[in-house]
């Protein structure tokens, strides 16, 4: 796990920072999209994405493993969350031609087993990366 501590300002878990800090990381990814565009692997994105969010002073965790209990049994990571942004943002990236039902589940299932509130599914294979976004809460 990467960790950034930049000054991120969202300490407080309420909607008016979830909204300012969901809109910071778009205009992270986007910068990302505008000067790499479409057809990269998920992992590079992952890295420039982290990057850009480090520049941009947002604190960040990177693939954060989150332990899942079931029926008495422990497993020590879960799952991996790709960024956790300031303590209160999942991020999940793709690279796919489509979005699956199944990816906006997966998130879903994170953001319940992890109690956060909001996650974002950003999918860097489209032509315009506002088609790509997609704000999942739970």
């Amino acid at each position: 796990m990467l960790e950034h501590r930049g000054h991120g300002g969202f300490t407080e878990d309420t909607e008016n920072n979830r909204s300012a800090l969901t809109g910071a990381i778009i205009g992270s990814a986007m910068k990302v999209h505008r000067k790499l565009g479409p057809g990269l692997l998920e992992s590079a994105y992952e890295e420039c994405l982290c990057r850009q969010l480090s520049l941009d002073g947002l604190q960040f965790r990177r693939q954060v493993g989150i332990p899942l209990e079931y029926e008495g049994l422990n497993l020590d990571c879960g799952f991996r969350i790709d960024i956790l942004v300031a303590d209160h943002v999942i991020v999940e990236i793709k690279a796919t031609p489509t979005v699956l039902r199944v990816h906006h589940s997966q998130l879903l299932t994170y953001l319940r087993i992890s109690d956060k509130r909001l996650g974002l599914l950003i999918n860097f294979n489209v032509d315009h990366l506002r088609d790509g976004i997609h704000r999942v809460a739970n």
